[in-house]
């Protein structure tokens, strides 16, 4: 990890992207087990399939934690001050994730530097998975 600083970053400046290999089950279950979130849709394809899904499928918060991983690669998370995402569509097995964030503003908040990074995760196709945005203090 970089030693960041405020005046060492710039408006524009991209985060190092992260690319994650296919989405496969086994991810989904670890996750289920790590999460707690056993809901079946994730799974359970024979649930899934009832749900009208032609498979189990990512978990959000799964999603957001790759976006939260990529923020902490490049700042501490004692430095994270928010995150927030929306989902803006599902995540299918064999999806290779790629997770990206450029810094969209810098600011000052309470005598805090901080920049305000927007995140997203699109698959192999550029479909956009996840958009969200977190605020980062930098000294």
């Amino acid at each position: 990890m970089n030693m960041l600083n405020f005046d060492s970053v710039q408006v524009g400046d991209e985060l190092p992207e992260l690319e994650l290999p296919p989405l496969d089950r086994r991810t989904l279950a670890l996750f289920a087990g790590a999460s707690g979130d056993h809901h079946p849709i994730h799974i359970d394809v024979d649930y899934a399939r009832r749900a009208g899904m032609p498979d189990v499928f990512a978990h959000g918060m799964l999603g957001m934690a790759w976006l939260g991983r990529l923020l902490t690669s490049w700042a501490p998370q004692s430095q994270l001050r928010h995150f927030g995402v929306r989902f803006q569509g599902i995540t299918h097995l064999g999806n290779t994730i790629r997770c990206s964030g450029y810094i969209v503003e810098k600011l000052e908040i309470d005598g805090v530097r901080c920049v305000r990074v927007e995140v997203q995760s699109t698959n192999q196709f550029g479909q956009l998975k996840i958009v969200g945005e977190a605020l980062v203090a930098l000294s």
